[in-house]
C-alpha cells in the first residue's frame, strides 16, 4: 500500500469515481440501524457521505491524503472523521464499529491473516462486516505491474476464515449495474453478523 501511488492516481483526474455510493453498500446496509461505521479505503468519500446522511457516525480511512482532502471538501454532514492511515499495518480499534465496510479494497493475503483479522476484530458484538470485491472472472493479471488478483482476499475465502461467533448472511456472486467505462460485470459479496 503505497500512498504515493494512490495520490498519483487521484491527481490524474479531477474525479476518479462516480461520486455515488457503491451499490453493494446501499443494497446491504439500507435496512440496518445507524451506528458507528468504519469505511475502509474510503477514496473520495461517497460511501462515507451516504452513511453519514443516514445517521451513521463514520470513520473514513484512506492511505491517500489527496483522496481524503477531496472527500473532506465535500462533507457537509459533520458526521465523518476523515483519517489518513494504513489499515494493513495499523489495525483499527477492536470492537469499535457496528459496521465495517470493505468495498473493493485491495486486501493482500498475509500469513496468519493479520490485517483481515484486525478488520474483523473491529466489529462490535451484533455488528456487521461487509466485504465486496470484483469477481475474479472480471479481473486480468498484470504481471508488468506486479498485480495478480489471486493474491487478494475474496469474500468467499473470508467467509471460510470466520469463527463460530459469526453468522454469514450473504456469500454470493451477483451482477452489478456496470458504470460506463468499466468492464466489471459481477460483484462477490460477503455480509456477516458478529454474535459476540
Amino acid at each position: 500500500m503505497d500512498p504515493l501511488h494512490w495520490d498519483k492516481m487521484y491527481r490524474s483526474r479531477d474525479q476518479v469515481f462516480s461520486g455515488e455510493p457503491n451499490g453493494v453498500l446501499v443494497a446491504e446496509v439500507t435496512e440496518l440501524p445507524a451506528g458507528r461505521a468504519l469505511d475502509v479505503g474510503c477514496g473520495e468519500g461517497a460511501d462515507a457521505l451516504w452513511l453519514a446522511g443516514r445517521g451513521w457516525q463514520v470513520t473514513a480511512v484512506d492511505i491517500s491524503p489527496v483522496a481524503l482532502q477531496r472527500a473532506a471538501a465535500a462533507d457537509t454532514t459533520g458526521r465523518v472523521t476523515w483519517t489518513n492511515a494504513d489499515l494493513i499495518s495499523t489495525p483499527p480499534p477492536a470492537g469499535a464499529f457496528d459496521l465495517v465496510s470493505v468495498q473493493y479494497f485491495p486486501l493482500v493475503r498475509q500469513p496468519g491473516h493479520a490485517a483481515l483479522r484486525g478488520l474483523l476484530d473491529a466489529v462490535a458484538p451484533g455488528g456487521t462486516f461487509l466485504f465486496a470485491s470484483h469477481d475474479l472472472a472480471d479481473l486480468t493479471p498484470r504481471p508488468e505491474e506486479g498485480f495478480d488478483p489471486r493474491d487478494y482476499y475474496q469474500p468467499s475465502e473470508v467467509a471460510g476464515i470466520l469463527g463460530d461467533d459469526w453468522t454469514v448472511l450473504v456469500d454470493e456472486t451477483r451482477p452489478r449495474a456496470t458504470p460506463a467505462g468499466t468492464h466489471h460485470t459481477h460483484d462477490t459479496v460477503l455480509r456477516a453478523r458478529r454474535s459476540r
